[in-house]
């Protein structure tokens, strides 16, 4: 971990700013708001992965208080829990190494933490910050019929003939308030890996990286553990109410660390193949157009699971 000093602590106040200029960016309703609020993350990742703890705790700090002082401190808990704390947990994990000589490598040589066990804590970084925000808003089935409604309103006001029958309308409602923290809780890990990943390559590039660039592909997996994880996740969902919402979330958030691992797995496996890059295509399409496919990658990543350890010498990224 880098010592603490002037330029560290420097650096964490102008990312953690930035990162607060991003969310209130995002706030502002625009069409790209989501890709705001995971872009604020990068801020975070950077400080943290090129000038260790102490950068990102303090763009942390530096992001709330901004953002508390701008907007709300509403607000700023919100991106605090959901972003910015996540974030900077993500770059401690990258940072962390031990001898290899501990797990039975070769002496004089660093074994850092597996990338598995990064993305299971970033589902369940993501879990527990969502449930936090789904408290403080007091999410449930009333705040969800209330959006199906008002999705129903202004499809009458374009067809005034559209009538939906009430039964169809009641069961819509009830798939709707677990598929929105599904959704979300999936879609928002897939974002924050992407700054992660985005991160890394920005920090390697700049030469400050700690960790050494590692082979996506093959080490890209979930922890073998997650999978308990997710089927209780799944269990939940059939037992209504409150327990149900969070067993959708963790199927979301978790559903997504294995869809990422899954797709990983399909780049390996196809590595060398004259038909790599046209199939890569077709698969990423098929998943984007009709989301079906997204189970065969979903189900690929719930068989391979490993930690891969990327072990160099020391000294050396």
């Amino acid at each position: 971990m880098t010592n603490v000093n002037r330029t560290s602590l420097l650096t964490g106040v102008l990312a953690g700013f930035t990162a607060a200029l991003l969310s209130m960016g995002a706030n502002t309703q625009s069409s790209l708001a989501i890709v705001l609020y995971a872009a604020s993350a990068l801020p975070i990742l950077i400080a943290g992965l090129g000038w260790g703890n102490a950068a990102a705790i303090t763009a942390i700090v530096s992001a709330g208080a901004t953002a508390a002082a701008l907007i709300s401190p509403y607000f700023a808990l919100l991106i605090l829990v959901v972003t910015l704390i996540p974030a900077g947990w993500l770059s401690h994990l990258a940072n962390l190494a031990r001898p290899a000589s501990e797990l039975g490598g070769p002496d004089e040589a660093l074994a850092w933490y597996p990338l598995s066990d990064i993305l299971s804590h970033l589902a369940g970084l993501v879990t527990v910050g969502m449930i936090i925000v789904g408290f403080i808003v007091g999410y449930g089935a009333d705040i969800s019929d209330r959006m199906v409604d008002i999705v129903i309103q202004a499809v009458k006001a374009q067809d005034p003939g559209y009538n939906p029958d009430v039964t169809a309308v009641a069961q819509i409602k009830s798939l709707f308030t677990l598929a929105l923290p599904l959704v979300q809780g999936a879609i928002w890990v897939l974002m924050l890996f992407t700054a992660y990943y985005v991160a890394t390559r920005i920090v390697q590039m700049s030469g400050r990286s700690l960790r050494p660039r590692e082979d996506i592909p093959s080490t890209l997996r979930m922890h073998r553990n997650a999978i308990f994880i997710f089927l209780g996740g799944l269990v939940l969902t059939f037992l209504g109410g409150a327990p149900a919402t969070i067993g959708a979330l963790i199927c979301g958030t978790f559903g997504a660390g294995f869809l990422l691992a899954g797709f990983a797995s399909f780049h390996f496996r196809t590595r060398g193949k004259s038909w790599r890059l046209p199939v890569l295509w077709i698969a990423y399409l098929s998943v984007l157009v009709f989301t079906i496919p997204a189970f065969f990658f979903l189900l690929s990543g719930l068989i391979d699971t490993r930690r891969t350890i990327a072990v160099t010498p020391v000294g050396k990224n």
